[in-house]
């Protein structure tokens, strides 16, 4: 481990407090590598982006827009909202946790492992996994819904594609195993939060003027609406949920290897994506990730 990285930060102390755990599940990882699991982690994966994570959420205000699909609507945003706001806004900058693949670069069985996963690379902190409070936060209020509405069958699909994503995170090598779980605990908290805070509006505006009124359903024929009720609507949000994934998966498919990489070079070489849009303009003719861009751009705001 790079001890240089392990300062005066939440992130540093978690690094030194669990290293001894975070190594074992890396080597367990690592243990079962091999081309056909790592395609099937990139799927699962696929299912925590931020893009992917944003879609469902676009998906989940048209869900509202319909009476019988509005309790699921409003729970996924719900969700995703809570978990978004704690992790990105709250935790991460708090902790300030570097990736596993930068503070672990020195240890080369690690790094063989991180090569052979496919070299994928995030912009930001590590703590806590963010993929992984996507994925179960989803999922939980999904499950939640689902079982409320006796469609127990389905419900258990949720919670099994979460836990394989979030294994997919410490797979991949792009997270420690604590990150996961602080996720997982974090996910659990806004899943449940979306599930109740969704269930008390429907019921409270049950009987609201409006609630009745923002039903798109009503606008179909009575013919059209004898189909939607046969289940189309079911179909249109599995193939909704099967463009998202896809455009999720592609970018992770095209993500790591060779990509472009922040050009920090300092106490360690930084292994982050760079960021390379009119957000996040080139330094000196050079691109970093997110930690480092706005480090060097407060350093040179505060030279000025």
């Amino acid at each position: 481990m790079n001890f240089l990285l392990t300062t005066a930060t939440v992130g540093g102390m978690l690094d030194l407090s669990f290293n001894g755990f975070d190594m074992a599940v890396f080597r367990f990882f690592g243990s079962i590598q091999n081309d056909v699991l790592t395609v099937i982690a990139k799927i699962f994966t696929a299912m925590g982006e931020t893009k992917y994570g944003i879609m469902l959420a676009i998906l989940g205000l048209i869900l509202i827009l319909f009476k019988r699909t509005r309790k699921y609507g409003l729970g996924i945003i719900i969700a995703i909202i809570i978990g978004t706001l704690l992790t990105n806004i709250v935790i991460k900058p708090m902790v300030l946790r570097i990736r596993p693949y930068n503070t672990l670069q020195e240890i080369t069985e690690y790094f063989g492992w991180y090569t052979n996963a496919g070299l994928l690379a995030e912009s930001d902190y590590s703590f806590p996994s963010g993929h992984t409070t996507i994925a179960v936060e989803v999922a939980v209020v999904l499950c939640l819904l689902f079982r409320s509405d006796n469609k127990k069958k389905i419900a258990w699909i949720f919670p099994v594609a979460a836990f394989l994503t979030a294994c997919s995170r410490v797979y991949l090598m792009v997270h420690y195993a604590t990150d996961v779980l602080a996720g997982i605990l974090i996910g659990v908290i806004a899943g449940l939060l979306g599930y109740f805070i969704s269930m008390a509006i429907t019921r409270k505006c049950s009987s609201a003027f409006f609630w009745h009124r923002l039903d798109l359903e009503r606008f179909f024929t009575k013919k059209s609406h004898k189909l939607i009720s046969k289940g189309t609507a079911a179909v249109c949000c599995i193939i909704a949920w099967l463009i998202i994934f896809a455009v999720s998966f592609i970018s992770v498919m095209h993500a790591g290897g060779d990509s472009q990489r922040c050009a920090y070079d300092g106490d360690y070489k930084c292994y982050n994506e760079a960021q390379t849009g009119k957000k996040y303009p080139a330094i000196d003719g050079k691109y970093y990730c997110k930690i480092h861009w706005k480090e060097l751009t407060e350093s040179q705001d505060t030279a000025e």
